[in-house]
């Protein structure tokens, strides 16, 4: 990458955002020199780009892919979060989920899909509209990540936005660098990772029912 980009585009941690989120202007030069990478990366491969009729576009086609959506997380603010107060100022457990979880691994590069599940005992019976919970997990996770810090941060931003007196988040996965290299394990192979947070850390009766409706709604999806 050229200088000029560089200093455009400092570096951060692969499940870390920028500083400040891209322009336009921005992310059409990001996109133009990560397609110029991906040419010489197909190079050292040995594949042809510019005459094969399969992957002539490839280069464009990837670097697009990866700015636009696989690490759209990295380049934009998360999601505005508005509470508004309940008729009945309900204190119970409200669980949403499953919620689509599609990412990327940090190590091999290769995808991780599976769900997640979000439990939340809410302040002063104070909510938020359950859409934000889907847009909250999908903008995390559109990044290069680890699984067991992905929870971790879409916990965190739910803690420091919302303040609740108990949040629970768990996913469930599907390792694409397990499945597809490696040991070439059964994609009925998971990976499951927790975070929990106030109450819900320390209340082992709202833990059983937050894990007992999880195992409810994992085999309703089996």
């Amino acid at each position: 990458m050229s200088s000029i980009v560089r200093t455009l585009y400092p570096g951060a941690w692969a499940n870390r955002e920028l500083d400040c989120p891209l322009t336009k202007d921005e992310k059409t030069q990001m996109i133009d020199a990560a397609a110029e990478k991906v040419s010489e990366l197909l190079d050292v491969l040995r594949i042809e780009h510019r005459r094969d009729p399969n992957t002539r576009d490839t280069p464009l086609r990837v670097a697009r892919m990866y700015v636009e959506e696989l690490l759209s997380g990295r380049f934009c603010a998360p999601p505005e979060i508005t509470e508004f107060d309940s008729a009945e100022a309900s204190s119970e457990l409200i669980i949403t989920g499953p919620i689509e979880v599609r990412s990327i691994c940090a190590h091999h590069l290769m995808p991780i899909y599976g769900t997640a599940v979000i439990g939340i005992l809410p302040a002063d019976g104070r909510l938020i509209g359950l859409s934000k919970y889907d847009r909250l997990v999908q903008h995390f996770a559109k990044r290069f990540q680890v699984q067991e810090e992905l929870v971790q941060q879409i916990g965190e931003y739910l803690e420091e936005k919302t303040a609740p007196v108990g949040l629970a988040v768990r996913i469930k996965a599907v390792h694409m660098c397990k499945t597809h290299r490696g040991v070439l394990s059964s994609h009925n192979s998971y990976m499951v990772s927790s975070a929990y947070f106030g109450e819900m850390k320390t209340n082992e009766r709202l833990k059983a029912e937050f894990l007992q409706e999880c195992h409810q709604l994992e085999r309703r999806e089996s």
